[in-house]
């Protein structure tokens, strides 16, 4: 069972969303937040495997309930559960700076429901939601001389370097495992690896270093 918790300022929206996901079998709603200082808290005490975070609310937004609740991770023993940005608009700076807080992705709130409760699996799972349309634009640019120094850094080799391209298209382990005809739990090592030698805390990380970096370009 997926444990989640619904952080939007407007009742409808939590509404609609508690109907869509709690009509799945494996997924259940633990918790309700009206704003992102409520969200952090709820969190904590509940302790969701994934937290569906309006990005623009009143008082506390979800930008800065994301980077609470991922700087608790970074303590001794600390936790943070995954964070599944969910927003009007795909092209919206306020979603491209949750994803470098530590957001594990995003999502429309137009989205259809089979699309809501597959994204929230996803991400529960340990891969990450982006539209690599989207993160193209949004990472247009954004490159900054800290990204090329750490990718320059990190050293990856050819076959580390292919899957990170793979990633940053929005491709699965799966998905890469059959593009590469590799097995997935090689792919997942390959995934590992590139994530410890950039200090990259998940997938979407490592996208957007790779974006930044240039070295992935968004013509790619």
């Amino acid at each position: 069972m997926i444990d989640i918790l619904l952080a939007d300022d407007e009742e409808l929206v939590r509404a609609g969303l508690r109907a869509v996901l709690e009509a799945q079998g494996d997924l259940r709603v633990v918790g309700e937040a009206r704003d992102g200082a409520e969200a952090v808290a709820l969190a904590r005490e509940l302790r969701p495997h994934v937290v569906l975070m309006d990005v623009r609310m009143p008082g506390t937004d979800g930008l800065a309930a994301t980077r609470e609740l991922v700087r608790g991770a970074a303590a001794p023993g600390g936790w943070a559960p995954k964070i599944l940005v969910v927003t009007t608009f795909e092209i919206d700076d306020y979603v491209y700076q949750a994803l470098r807080a530590g957001a594990d992705g995003f999502l429309l709130k137009r989205s259809r429901p089979a699309e809501i409760a597959h994204a929230v699996r996803l991400v529960a799972a340990g891969e990450s939601l982006l539209f690599p349309t989207a993160i193209r634009r949004l990472a247009a640019g954004q490159g900054n001389r800290e990204a090329r120094a750490t990718m320059a850094r990190a050293a990856l080799t050819d076959r580390e370097a292919e899957v990170l391209r793979l990633v940053a298209r929005g491709l699965t382990n799966g998905e890469i495992a059959d593009r590469l005809f590799l097995g997935v739990q090689t792919v997942k090592t390959h995934v590992s690896s590139v994530l410890g030698k950039l200090g990259a805390r998940d997938r979407t990380q490592a996208v957007i270093a790779a974006y930044e970096s240039g070295f992935v370009e968004p013509a790619e």
